[in-house]
């Protein structure tokens, strides 16, 4: 019987090695070219710039708040600042929706190319041992052959578990810039509605500024009155339990500069709570441990946060954890405070307003001194 020729199959195998080697290289440079990226990029750092001076105005304006027209000015700069952060953010979708375009389009262009390539594989190796060692120089000729054959597979399935990964990646990057867009777009409603709120009011007290001042006035008295209550409530809470509470950590928990050097409740913080609050400080902890702080505007109070998380599926219990968030139910408003370490039946918190002064403090007490626990991280 006579043995078919196996030089075509020596030239094949040359072939294939060439088309693999291009295929792995387009795979491999794909992955570290980012798409359009001076376009994308140049508007990255244009809308970051514009937040910037935004929060700028909003510090400025912050100070100078005294009238309604102010208040509207300021309200006005902060729906801005959101709005650019929207733009910034829409741009870092595209950006990835673009990647993961061009991703997508470059694993089409290999697909040919690796077809071709397995189906020479294929026929290759339909070829028999006795043929391929009757067209080797010798036995080690043989061997390398077999061995370079099974290099160019590993190479082609090492390929495409490279894009499969990339786009899986990209895809999760898409979908977590989703997630903020959409949170950011119910910060701008949020502020367009108080926005609207006081240039209402505005124009009703328009030339009467007395009579603006005099509500100004019925609303600080009760504020006044309900931010006592609340802190009497603290205060008898913290003799229960025999806790003490301290200055604590100078840079005040990383709570931000913006929010933490302006004013009590002078600026609205990015999940609509105004700032050097209990609610916000915790809201920033959360954001900064997990990632995944509701937007609450409107329903910040630190009594409703319980309710708020169960509607949101985050769990609640009664049991201290590091990382959780503590709440105390009594008094007008609740408060909330970040669990530090647990030790035993005792915590050691950090928080804001304690004292309903606006101020930084870190307590430490019975955990039997809060009511509930929330366990964002879970």
């Amino acid at each position: 019987m006579k043995l078919r020729s196996t030089t075509p199959v020596i030239r094949k195998f040359a072939t294939s090695s060439m088309i693999v080697a291009t295929a792995v290289v387009m795979t491999f440079s794909s992955v570290s070219t980012p798409v359009h990226a001076d376009r994308f990029d140049d508007q990255i750092n244009s809308l970051e710039r514009q937040i910037e001076g935004y929060q700028s105005q909003a510090s400025s304006l912050g100070t100078r708040a005294d009238t309604l027209q102010n208040k509207v000015n300021e309200l006005q700069t902060q729906q801005n600042t959101i709005q650019a952060q929207i733009n910034l953010s829409k741009t870092k979708y595209d950006q990835l929706v673009a990647q993961i375009k061009d991703t997508e389009q470059k694993i089409i262009s290999n697909q040919g190319v690796l077809k071709e390539t397995i189906g020479d594989l294929y026929v290759s190796s339909n070829v028999s041992p006795i043929e391929m060692l009757a067209s080797s120089r010798n036995i080690g000729d043989y061997l390398d052959q077999q061995e370079y054959r099974t290099g160019i597979q590993d190479r082609v399935e090492s390929a495409i578990s490279e894009i499969k990964s990339l786009k899986k990646q990209l895809e999760q990057k898409r979908d977590k810039a989703k997630k903020v867009l959409d949170d950011q777009t119910a910060q701008k409603e949020a502020l367009v509605a108080k926005k609207a709120e006081q240039a209402n009011l505005l124009a009703k007290t328009r030339g009467s500024e007395a009579a603006f001042n005099s509500l100004i006035g019925q609303q600080n008295s009760q504020i006044s009155s309900l931010r006592a209550q609340q802190a009497a409530a603290n205060a008898s809470r913290l003799r229960s339990y025999g806790g003490s509470v301290t200055a604590g950590d100078p840079s005040h928990g990383g709570y931000p500069s913006l929010w933490a050097n302006a004013s009590q409740d002078s600026l609205v913080d990015s999940w609509g709570m105004y700032n050097r609050e209990c609610v916000s400080y915790v809201a920033w902890r959360v954001h900064q441990r997990y990632g995944n702080m509701p937007y609450w505007g409107g329903r910040g109070n630190a009594n409703q946060w319980p309710s708020n998380a169960r509607s949101a599926g985050i769990s609640t219990g009664n049991t201290p954890r590091v990382g959780a968030v503590a709440v105390m139910s009594g008094g007008y408003y609740g408060h909330v405070a970040w669990v530090e370490s647990v030790s035993g039946n005792t915590v050691h918190v950090s928080q804001y307003n304690w004292g309903i002064r606006g101020e930084y403090t870190e307590m430490t007490v019975s955990a039997n001194a809060f009511d509930t626990y929330i366990y964002f991280g879970r």
